[in-house]
């Protein structure tokens, strides 16, 4: 029994339970089915990864404090974020992973980072 590669359709030679023959095309062919079908998610995937660099730039210690200004000026974008964190307290906090930030008075923001 002939087996053909998934990817270009070659003959493969070896085991029997070989897929692809060569590395080349495994991988052209994983990257293929791993690609975003549009690029929305990559967008989205790469605006958050944007916002916790930021935070992260930010926010060294673990605990911060920061203004809406200088957010915006290094390109933070507060449409997207990873989580929503209501305390009892009454406090809002939104999340990129594990970074976070609290909404302050006079456009003040306090940077938190969320121990895991």
């Amino acid at each position: 029994m002939t087996k053909n590669c998934l990817e270009c359709n070659e003959k493969i030679i070896g085991r029997e339970d070989k897929k692809f023959c060569s590395d080349g095309c495994r991988n052209a062919y994983n990257n293929k089915m791993n690609k975003d079908s549009n690029n929305l998610m990559r967008n989205i995937n790469n605006k958050l990864r944007k916002n916790y660099r930021i935070l992260s730039e930010l926010n060294t210690e673990g605990k911060s404090k920061t203004t809406k200004s200088k957010l915006l000026s290094k390109g933070f974008d507060f449409d997207f974020f990873t989580s929503i964190l209501h305390t009892k307290t009454g406090n809002t906090y939104h999340f990129l992973y594990d970074q976070g930030y609290l909404a302050l008075e006079n456009d003040y923001f306090m940077l938190v980072k969320r121990d895991n």
